[in-house]
């Protein structure tokens, strides 16, 4: 593969929309976990939220459209994606509420309580799909996917719009002052009236949400059923990513570009001969260790992430 087969557009083109695409699961992901731990609460639960979101996304798209299917094959009902998104976002939220219940409520390990999540989601996903499809894998493939806008899911436009949404709230009005402050020293903020716990389940809440929505992206939006593990670590990644981006809207859209292109070019580059398999599929991931190793010092959390808070 020479210079030019790099630089024409036939691949230049898919390598940019698969960038965008790739980019749009850890921005939604990031974003949702810059909620939670600018309130204090560490959360590595995200891939688990993904796959949930994911899971639920793809089942119930499927379910629901299974009586017009049958009818008329190939039957296309608008509502249908849009219903098993919002089903997402509900799934996600929830898991997040375990994850604020579980960290603030009984004030566990925040580390295990999100392990635990990520765990879960490793398995439970196995006993949906054998109750629904007979089969441990995949689901059933779904007809009526997200559609497309100009080549793209409107939730790509919606992640990149939240961009700046997420930062006007963040550092424009009171609530994000309130949660920010938090993060940063929680006593201070009780005394001022602000009601901590409140202020970190909301966050973690609106963390779930946004992974469940990465996750229905991903299984309805980017592809067209639910596979297991079919994540692979992008969790984590986004997890990455918003420690690289420094906990800010700004910082994380560069961040999960960085990445988004990474996996981008790895997927472009598989099946060429430019270099071994094993390398292209990792890449991705050692461009998350070098820049891991490079910059995670010069990044400063929140001061009370991961540490519970006693009235």
């Amino acid at each position: 593969m020479g210079i030019d087969s790099f630089l024409s557009a036939a691949f230049l083109i898919p390598l940019f929309q698969t960038t965008l695409r790739s980019t749009t699961i850890l921005l939604l992901t990031a974003l949702g976990g810059m909620f939670s731990e600018r309130s204090g609460v560490v959360n590595i639960a995200l891939e688990g939220m993904i796959i949930f979101g994911a899971l639920t996304a793809a089942v119930s798209a499927q379910l629901l459209e299974a009586p017009y299917v049958a009818q008329n094959p190939g039957a296309h009902v608008w509502w249908i994606p849009w219903v098993a998104v919002l089903l997402a976002m509900i799934v996600g939220g929830f898991i997040g509420w375990i994850h604020a219940v579980v960290s603030i409520k009984y004030k566990a390990d925040q580390i295990i309580s999100g392990t635990a999540i990520n765990l879960l989601a490793a398995g439970f996903p196995s006993l949906v799909l054998a109750y629904f499809y007979d089969n441990t894998t995949a689901s059933k493939e779904v007809v009526n996917r997200l559609p497309e806008w100009f080549g793209f899911s409107p939730l790509v436009y919606l992640a990149f719009a939240l961009v700046p949404i997420t930062w006007y709230v963040m550092f424009k009005t009171p609530w994000g002052l309130r949660l920010r402050s938090v993060g940063e020293h929680p006593e201070a903020a009780d005394t001022m009236g602000i009601n901590v716990f409140r202020t970190r389940y909301t966050a973690v809440i609106i963390s779930g949400i946004l992974a469940g929505l990465a996750g229905a992206f991903l299984s309805i939006g980017i592809l067209n059923q639910f596979v297991r593990n079919m994540s692979a670590g992008q969790g984590f990644i986004a997890l990455a990513a918003l420690i690289f981006g420094k906990w800010h809207p700004l910082g994380v859209l560069g961040s999960t570009l960085l990445f988004g292109f990474a996996k981008a070019l790895a997927i472009q580059l598989g099946g060429t001969d430019i270099m071994p398999p094993t390398v292209i599929e990792a890449f991705p991931f050692i461009i998350t260790m070098l820049v891991l190793a490079g910059f995670v010092g010069t990044s400063r959390p929140p001061a009370a992430i991961g540490k519970p808070y006693e009235k």
